[in-house]
């Protein structure tokens, strides 16, 4: 299993028949287990169909993928992981995946992958690199991406899925969002900063364009840079302005933006004059790619403010 380290791309995958990983069907005698058999084949009161259990976050195996994935997709879409222990990518990525799938509220349902627990499922469902995400909709693979992404482009892809399964998610106030966000996930950053730029010009105040943009400057400025490395540097160097702002930018981009607010808010307390503003628009930029309404934004304005005047 390779564990790629480029920019994480969307791909679009083959036809996969999921169907031949159906279990067989069950035989007489085990469509009637005994009154005395409480495993999980037993029905769940309140449970969902099929007595599956209203969990948001499960774990699949080459057993229970019937069950937890094809069967429980009829009624609501499955997000998959695809992870190992070694994979220090998916040590970042995970944890977003959770974090909205909580969030969620039982609106979809986050699927994890041991790739080296199920070899057979992930040859089966194609895995070529992890972290790897796919999902899965009325029994019907869907594209996904490999690598990690921010937390607001997790997101983004979550509310694809959701409408590929009828489910309501806001519409994009402009529709040339939707192009420009395609251009971002796809890595295209010339292509989405370009579109994003073309609705600034016209809607200066467009929060959603102005996170956009900001996660393309993001994304270029982590190119190249080893996460754990990078951060290592920042923790053994506090004063090192560069580094504190290159760690705070993969923190952002690893689901730990609070950590990330707190790293540059420290940094705006130990500087002056130049260096401070320096980091203050930095950690601006970072305000923007969580957009104004993000809760975690509106404390660390308030422990900025605190720290500047």
């Amino acid at each position: 299993m390779s564990d790629p380290r480029t920019t994480p791309s969307i791909f679009t995958r083959g036809a996969v028949d999921l169907s031949a990983l159906r279990a067989p069907a069950p035989s007489p005698a085990a469509e009637a287990p005994s009154k005395a058999d409480d495993g999980p084949s037993g029905a769940i009161p309140g449970g969902l169909p099929g007595g599956i259990a209203p969990e948001t976050i499960i774990d699949v195996t080459e057993a229970n993928f019937q069950t937890t994935v094809l069967e429980r997709s009829l009624s609501t879409p499955v997000i998959i992981d695809f992870w190992a222990d070694w994979c220090e990518p998916c040590k970042q990525l995970s944890p977003i995946l959770e974090r909205l799938a909580r969030a969620g509220g039982g609106s979809w349902v986050l699927g994890k992958v041991d790739v080296d627990a199920n070899p057979r499922l992930a040859q089966a469902l194609r895995v070529q690199g992890i972290p790897m995400v796919v999902a899965v909709v009325n029994g019907q693979l869907v594209e996904g991406f490999t690598g990690v992404l921010p937390e607001a482009q997790v997101k983004q892809y979550v509310d694809a899925v959701l409408k590929a399964g009828g489910i309501s998610v806001e519409e994009p106030a402009d529709p040339r969002l939707d192009a420009a966000d395609d251009a971002l996930m796809v890595g295209d950053l010339d292509e989405a900063e370009a579109a994003y730029r073309k609705i600034l010009a016209e809607h200066p105040q467009d929060a959603a364009a102005e996170s956009g943009l900001a996660q393309v400057e993001l994304y270029r400025r982590i190119t190249g840079a080893d996460p754990a490395t990078a951060v290592a540097k920042a923790d053994a160097a506090p004063d090192d302005i560069d580094a504190q702002r290159l760690a705070a930018d993969i923190e952002v981009l690893s689901g730990e933006a609070d950590k990330a607010y707190a790293r540059l808010v420290a940094l705006v307390r130990r500087t002056a004059g130049d260096e401070r503003e320096a980091v203050r628009k930095h950690l601006l930029s970072l305000f923007s790619v969580a957009g104004p309404d993000d809760p975690a934004v509106a404390g660390a304005r308030r422990a900025l403010a605190s720290a500047l005047f």
